[in-house]
C-alpha cells in the first residue's frame, strides 16, 4: 500500500515543565522551564514528534515555520532546512545564552534549534509510517543501549519562599558531603557510573573538594566538572593541576577558544566543551588550535540528528572525542537524543541527561535508566508515544502564566532569593 506522507497539520504546543531549584553560575533554575513539543501530521493520520527550547524567541521561528511544512512530504528534510525565515536581531545578541549556558547565542543557532525539532519529527512520522525506528533511518544503530551519566547540582532544598513550585525529594547539596548524597541517591535510583558536577557556583577551592569527595565515596568512576566557563585562564589551570589524576574530562573551565586553547597548551587534563564549538563554524579553529579534546553536541542546537552525525564524523577525523550535551528536556528529546547516539561508532563518553530531574513529562510511558542506560528502541518511529492528558495540562500551565516564566531567565530566578545578584561577569575567579 502506498502511503500518504503529505503533511497536512503541524501542531505546536508550548508547555511549562516543573525544574528543581538548580544553581549554575548565572544563576538558579526557575520553578518551571519552558519546552515547545511539535507534532507533524501526515495526510494517512501518522503523528511525528519533536521536542526543543520552548522561550518566545524559539515559538516565534517555530509558527512561520510550522506554516511552511504543511504541504511537503515528511522525506523532504533537506528542503526544510533551506527554508529561509527570518530571525529577529532583537532576539540575538553576542552574549552567552544563559538559558542553559550553551555558548553564544547567533541567528543561525537560534534557527537550528527549532528546526531540530520538526526534523526530529519528520523523522518519528516517517519511521511510523515505513514501520523502522529512527536509528534504522539514520544508517542504523551499532549498540543495544546508550550510557548516560549522572548530572550533579549544587541545589537548594526548595524554591525560595513564596516562590510557587513543585516539592522533590532530593534535599539539598551545598557542601561535598550534599554531592556525594546526590550522587549516591542517582547511582541507587538509575545506576549510574560516572558523574558529572555542575560547578561555577562557589570558589573552585570548594569545588575541587567537591570532586575529591566523589572520587573518594566512587573510586574508579568516572568524574567531569563544568563550572560553564566561569575560571580564568591561570584558575583553569590550577584547579586541572589539583585534579587532574581525578577528572575524565574538564568542560569549558575558561570561555572561549582563545583561553580554552590557552589552557590546553598548558594541561595534559583533557578539555570537553558544548560552549565554544556550537556550530560548524566554530569547529575551524577549535580543532586546529586543539583548544578541545571532547565536543558534547546537542541535537537541538546543531540543527537535528543527521547533523549530529557529520559532526560526530568531523571529530573523528580530527581525532576529538564526542559526547553528548544536555538541558532540562523532556522524553522526546532523550528519545531522539538515544537513537541517534545508537549510531554513532566514535561515541567515546558516556552523555549527559538532566531527564532525571525532571518529575513531569509528556511520554505515556517514561524511559527509564537500567545500570545508567538507556535501551535502545527497535519500535516505529522513537518508540514513544504522548500523553496528551498530561500535555494538555503542562500548556494550560503556560497559558496561565503572566509571561514571567516563557523564557527562561536563571540570574532573575535567583533574584527573588537575593535581590542584588546581578549576573556574573566572566571570569568569576
Amino acid at each position: 500500500m502506498t502511503r500518504d506522507l503529505t503533511v497536512t497539520e503541524v501542531r505546536l504546543t508550548p508547555i511549562l515543565v516543573a525544574d528543581p531549584p538548580l544553581l549554575n553560575t548565572q544563576g538558579v533554575h526557575q520553578p518551571y522551564t519552558p519546552r515547545l513539543i511539535v507534532e507533524v501530521v501526515t495526510a494517512d493520520g501518522v503523528t511525528g514528534l519533536g521536542e526543543t527550547y520552548g522561550d518566545t524567541k524559539y515559538l516565534e521561528l517555530a509558527r512561520p515555520l510550522a506554516d511552511r511544512l504543511t504541504g511537503r512530504q515528511i522525506t523532504d528534510v533537506n528542503a526544510l532546512f533551506g527554508l529561509d525565515i527570518a530571525v529577529d536581531p532583537a532576539r540575538v545578541d553576542s552574549s552567552v545564552d544563559v538559558g542553559g549556558l550553551r555558548g553564544v547565542l547567533s541567528a543561525d543557532k537560534l534557527r537550528l534549534s527549532v528546526l531540530s525539532a520538526f526534523e526530529v519529527a519528520c523523522l518519528d512520522a516517517l519511521g511510523k509510517a515505513l514501520g523502522l525506528p529512527v536509528h534504522a533511518l539514520l544508517g542504523g544503530k551499532v549498540r543495544d543501549s546508550v550510557e548516560y551519566s549522572a548530572y550533579l547540582f549544587y541545589k537548594w532544598a526548595g524554591h525560595p519562599k513564596g516562590v510557587a513550585g513543585e516539592k522533590d525529594d532530593w534535599g539539598a547539596a551545598l557542601d561535598p558531603a550534599g554531592v556525594v548524597e546526590q550522587a549516591r541517591r542517582f547511582k541507587e535510583r538509575h545506576g549510574f557510573t560516572s558523574f558529572k558536577l555542575k560547578g561555577g557556583v562557589f570558589p573552585p577551592e570548594q569545588e575541587i573538594a567537591a570532586v575529591r569527595a566523589l572520587a573518594d565515596a566512587f573510586p574508579g568512576h568516572p568524574l567531569r566538572l563544568d563550572p560553564n566557563g566561569a575560571w580564568s585562564v591561570e584558575t583553569s589551570l590550577r584547579v586541572a593541576a589539583e585534579l587532574g589524576g581525578l577528572l575524565e574530562y574538564l568542560e569549558d573551565p575558561a570561555l572561549g577558544t582563545p583561553a580554552m586553547a590557552e589552557v590546553a597548551a598548558r594541561t595534559d587534563v583533557p578539555l570537553a566543551t558544548n560552549m565554544c564549538v556550537t556550530t560548524f563554524a566554530e569547529i575551524e579553529e577549535a580543532f586546529t588550535r586543539g583548544a578541545v579534546q571532547v565536543v558534547l553536541s546537542d541535537h537541538h542546537y546543531w540543527g537535528g540528528l543527521r547533523n549530529t552525525q557529520r559532526l560526530a564524523a568531523i571529530c573523528h577525523a580530527f581525532g576529538v572525542g564526542v559526547s553528548m550535551h544536555s538541558n532540562t528536556h523532556l522524553g522526546i528529546s532523550l528519545a531522539a537524543m538515544t537513537h541517534v547516539a545508537a549510531t554513532v561508532a566514535d561515541l567515546d563518553h558516556a552523555c549527559d541527561s538532566h531527564y532525571p530531574w525532571q518529575s513531569e513529562d509528556v511520554l505515556a510511558e517514561r524511559l527509564t535508566f537500567t545500570g545508567g542506560r538507556i535501551a535502545v528502541s527497535d519500535a516505529p518511529g522513537l518508540g514513544v508515544e504522548l500523553d496528551r492528558d498530561e500535555l494538555a495540562r503542562l500548556h494550560r500551565r503556560w497559558t496561565e502564566d503572566d509571561g514571567a516564566l516563557r523564557d527562561r531567565d536563571d540570574a532573575a530566578a535567583m533574584r527573588v532569593a537575593e535581590p542584588d545578584w546581578v549576573t556574573p561577569t566572566m571570569p568569576r575567579w
